[in-house]
């Protein structure tokens, strides 16, 4: 690389667009491509986000329903049949949030529910933020303990 052959990267270097209001002769003097009068024409002008020129806009055409609870707190499920497959494929007895989060069933800031889909063959320990009836049943009828967070 020398001086002779430096360029500029491609793409960086745009072509001077028309200068406006730089007199007749630039053919963008006088009005310097707006037209004539009205709302557009005047400096400062914006129009609002979603106008669509007096025709109802999107946002008031399409109809609202529903209602989100900002205050419920949602759970991940996670069914006993999937922590008796994680038992006998990795021989865990402590399940809790590391592990859970370790294998994909939840992310790091999620809240997790076990429910009791499935049945258990082994005792466990888990760790969970709550528990459905037949699935902490199920976990203490074996001897296992589950741990409310």
């Amino acid at each position: 690389m020398n001086l002779h052959n430096l360029k500029p990267a491609k793409g960086s270097v745009h072509k001077e667009g028309k200068r406006l209001g730089r007199g007749e002769g630039s053919k963008k003097g006088g009005t310097s491509g707006r037209g004539h009068k009205g709302a557009k024409s005047r400096s400062g002008y914006t129009r609002k986000i979603g106008h669509e020129g007096g025709q109802m806009p999107l946002q008031r055409r399409v109809p609202k329903f529903g209602f989100i609870n900002r205050n419920s707190i949602v759970y991940v499920p996670i069914n006993l049949n999937t922590i008796q497959a994680l038992h006998e494929k990795l021989d865990i007895n402590v399940f809790d949030h590391e592990v859970f989060k370790k294998n994909g069933l939840i992310s790091k800031n999620d809240k997790y529910k076990i429910l009791g889909r499935g049945t258990l063959s082994a005792k466990i320990e888990v760790s969970a933020h709550a528990f459905s009836g037949t699935a902490k049943e199920e976990i203490e009828k074996l001897g296992g303990k589950a741990i409310n967070l």
